[in-house]
């Protein structure tokens, strides 16, 4: 694996540190009037999500780890385990539901998702940044109430609660971003 000076790590590295292997999440290079610059960086178990603050000088070396990405298919959901499918190989992996943390109910039957591998370990599970979702339950729309910036809480199928224009309706179909949970377009 190829070794990286402490201050080119960028967010979206996974370094092997401690034995362990990590995301850096934010990274912060500091400049210092006195002493040597260093990078101030966030990092991310990626196998128990423990989070770690960790300062790496220029002249530390840290090993980068390159994860396989791998598109697979969500077949079913059974006893708390995802089954997905590679759908060059046609083999299955089960992985525990947790996984997806916040972002679970987004998953869709059928949904093609990203898969990182380190050798055969599955590490992180990314849906896609926008999926289409209807709305169940709503506000009715107030007359006169057509600021720009006015927005009303709203149920989608799966459960998740978003904040959506005053023009969205109950059963419209809209777009939402997974990442940050907020509504992007009419479907």
């Amino acid at each position: 694996m190829p070794k990286i000076n402490g201050n080119e790590i960028r967010p979206g590295n996974v370094l092997e540190h401690e034995g362990s292997l990590w995301g850096a999440v934010k990274v912060d290079h500091v400049k210092p009037g006195k002493g040597g610059a260093f990078a101030q960086v966030e990092l991310k178990n990626l196998r128990d999500g423990r989070k770690l603050n960790e300062r790496f000088r220029s002249a530390d070396k840290v090993e980068r780890v390159r994860l396989d990405q791998k598109d697979q298919q969500f077949l079913f959901e059974t006893d708390g385990m995802l089954t997905f499918m590679d759908s060059e190989t046609y083999e299955q992996i089960a992985l525990p539901a947790d996984i997806l943390g916040e972002r679970r109910p987004f998953l869709q039957d059928g949904m093609v998702v990203h898969i990182e591998y380190y050798g055969e370990e599955a590490l992180n599970v990314t849906l896609p940044q926008k999926v289409v979702c209807k709305v169940v339950e709503t506000e009715p729309v107030v007359k006169g109430q057509t600021a720009a910036n006015s927005f009303k809480p709203a149920i989608l199928d799966n459960g998740v609660r978003v904040m959506i224009p005053p023009f969205v309706g109950t059963d419209e179909d809209i777009v939402v971003n997974t990442e940050l949970f907020e509504y992007v377009e009419r479907a």
